[in-house]
């Protein structure tokens, strides 16, 4: 990655001169089944990039409550695109189209705010990595075209959702309005997610990334790292996914409380409240043993995620190092 990154053909990006970025942009529409993408610095960006093409100030956004785009973008969708946020108390981060439908407000032109984006979150951050079915994703979506709702993909790790159901990204993601992919997580790449859609919408969205601070010059450099990814990192994550299916299974025979049904992709979560600590203290005795978990917004749970720089030694240790560590002994 780092000499595809020194042997980059790069040119003036604002321009739409630089050729590694617009192939970049090419790779990724396709990717993801649709018209056209566009190349931002940050998946936070991407996402209320599309939020922001999607709506106008004071429409609603229904999300799951604890979304990525809800709970970890500061407030984006009110701060960059003037949305009121209605959260949906979902089920492993998924809700249906009935979810939609009880929610949903119709304006009266003087009063009530009208729903206007509904937005997914695959795989789910918060509730560990899960997946999308294709089945649910179609149902919600088609929904959504009923009531004239517009519906947008937080795919920052729809690659790991591919991989893990065996579902081309283009039939996850090809059916929505916007869609958003992450390069810095799974992919491997120092920085660069991209937002794709409609030539329409792309080219709203292209104005919104000058607006926001996004454009760049010889950006070629950071996007060559992302074609690269493109080209050898995305079945890789199926390694991701066997190590952490590994780690998970360890600890939950070590004694450490594990659900090892919530283990589908690359992200373990570890219920350390069940062991009478709390989240703090058990992330300090997991750093003392040189184990980095981290939190979730949910209490008594930290998370450990696997990724390319974590191989099978790694996986073995911290598979002794995390129960020592949270003081649990592993059964006679």
């Amino acid at each position: 990655m780092r000499q595809a990154i020194a042997e980059a053909e790069v040119g003036d990006e604002q321009r739409r001169e630089d050729p590694t970025v617009n192939e970049l942009e090419r790779r990724v529409a396709e990717l993801l089944g649709q018209e056209e993408s566009v190349y931002v610095p940050t998946a936070t960006m991407a996402n209320e990039i599309a939020l922001r093409t999607l709506s106008e100030p004071g429409d609603e956004l229904i999300a799951e409550e604890n979304a990525h785009i809800l709970l970890s973008e500061l407030g984006g969708p009110a701060v960059h695109a003037g949305l009121m946020t209605r959260p949906i108390r979902g089920i492993a981060g998924r809700f249906g189209p009935a979810d939609v439908q009880q929610m949903l407000r119709r304006t009266d032109e003087t009063h009530v705010p009208p729903t206007r984006v509904v937005a997914i979150e695959n795989t789910h951050n918060t509730s560990g990595g899960r997946v999308w079915l294709l089945d649910e994703i179609r149902a919600l979506v088609a929904a959504c075209r009923e009531l004239e709702l517009s519906v947008h993909l937080d795919g920052a790790r729809v690659l790991n959702a591919a991989v893990a159901s065996g579902v081309p990204a283009a039939e996850i993601a090809g059916d929505f309005d916007t869609v958003t992919i992450c390069l810095s997580k799974g992919l491997g790449c120092p920085l660069g997610a991209l937002v794709a859609g409609s030539n329409e919408l792309m080219r709203r969205a292209r104005r919104l990334k000058h607006q926001f601070g996004g454009a760049m010059r010889q950006a070629g450099i950071v996007a060559a790292a992302g074609i690269y990814a493109l080209d050898h990192n995305v079945e890789r994550l199926a390694d991701d996914h066997a190590r952490a299916r590994r780690l998970a299974e360890g600890l939950h025979a070590a004694g450490v409380p594990v659900d090892l049904e919530q283990v589908e992709t690359n992200f373990v979560q570890v219920d350390v409240g069940a062991l009478g600590l709390d989240v703090d203290e058990a992330l300090a005795r997991l750093a003392q043993e040189g184990v980095g978990l981290s939190k979730t917004p949910h209490p008594g749970v930290v998370r450990a995620l696997t990724h390319l720089d974590v191989d099978d030694g790694d996986i073995e240790r911290a598979t002794g190092l995390i129960p020592k560590a949270l003081g649990v002994l592993a059964p006679a």
